[in-house]
């Protein structure tokens, strides 16, 4: 077969939608996650989808919660969520449970997403008078609750602020996945984030640790990507993923589409990096749990 680059794009994109390989390791204790960074743009919610659609794709269930009243994830994700759709919110305020409010996504039939609505809006202000306000997240995810979906890893997505739906996602979580940008401002208000992560684990969840730190939106072709990367490499150690997603214009244009990248471009190099990025954090979760 002639070597073409269209060719070449095809064959990875083959790869990606139908893996041979053996599937991702299966992590010992289900990993609930939360992604978050106050500040916007920063591939928050393109990173909780892609991630999750390329464990999904690889053989383990996922679950992605889409706490931001923004509602992208559950757009890039394909699952309604129109006003009076059940949602997040309903789970909040505890009238409904996670099952029923989880949707499959058409992305994978093992990738679910408990969808977002413009309810949410006002739900910070409804929380505030409610018992055990920085809890209700945590309630609803109980080992009880999560059992009926038996996901292996549950990505919770933040809205870009670090107010009271935040503070639930950082109390119901193990983990925090920070993404950051290679940019010029990428550091800038990564101290507060830091300070509220320490906080909470100080009053409200001592479980809770930084485990991922993935670098978004590199262009190579600039100095200051590079100085971003190795001041973050140098800040955060073996935290930051040595995957490193690159800037892309497929994978800002896959969520108008109501797709991740991963199926609307799967050949593409932004396809091919969160896949990396997810098998590193599959395989990096089993080896420490191993441990």
């Amino acid at each position: 077969m002639v070597w073409t680059p269209i060719a070449e794009e095809a064959a990875r994109a083959a790869s990606v939608l139908h893996p041979d390989e053996s599937l991702l390791p299966r992590p010992a204790h289900r990993r609930v996650i939360t992604v978050a960074n106050q500040k916007g743009g920063v591939g928050k919610t393109t990173s909780t989808v892609n991630l999750a659609a390329a464990l999904a794709i690889h053989g383990l269930k996922v679950l992605v919660i889409d706490l931001d009243p923004q509602g992208n994830a559950s757009t890039a994700l394909a699952v309604e969520h129109r006003s009076g759709t059940p949602s997040v919110y309903e789970v909040l305020i505890g009238e409904i449970s996670i099952a029923e409010a989880a949707q499959v996504s058409p992305t994978s039939p093992n990738l679910y997403c408990v969808p977002a609505t413009i309810d949410l809006a006002g739900a910070e202000i409804e929380l505030v008078s409610m018992v055990a306000r920085e809890s209700r997240l945590k309630e609803a995810l109980s080992p009880e609750a999560l059992d009926q979906l038996q996901p292996d890893y549950v990505f919770i997505d933040c809205p870009p602020s670090l107010g009271l739906l935040t503070v639930n996602a950082m109390v119901a979580a193990q983990e925090v996945l920070i993404p950051i940008q290679c940019e010029y401002y990428a550091l800038e208000g990564l101290s507060q984030l830091l300070r509220n992560i320490e906080l909470v684990q100080q009053h409200l969840n001592p479980d809770l640790a930084i485990s991922t730190i993935l670098l978004t939106m590199y262009d190579g072709r600039t100095k200051l990507a590079d100085q971003v990367t190795s001041e973050v490499r140098g800040h955060f150690g073996d935290v930051a993923l040595k995957t490193v997603i690159p800037r892309s214009v497929k994978v800002s244009e896959a969520p108008g589409f109501g797709q991740t990248v991963l199926t609307y471009d799967p050949g593409s190099r932004g396809s091919m990096s969160y896949l990396d990025a997810a098998k590193e954090i599959a395989v990096r979760g089993a080896k420490e749990e191993g441990a």
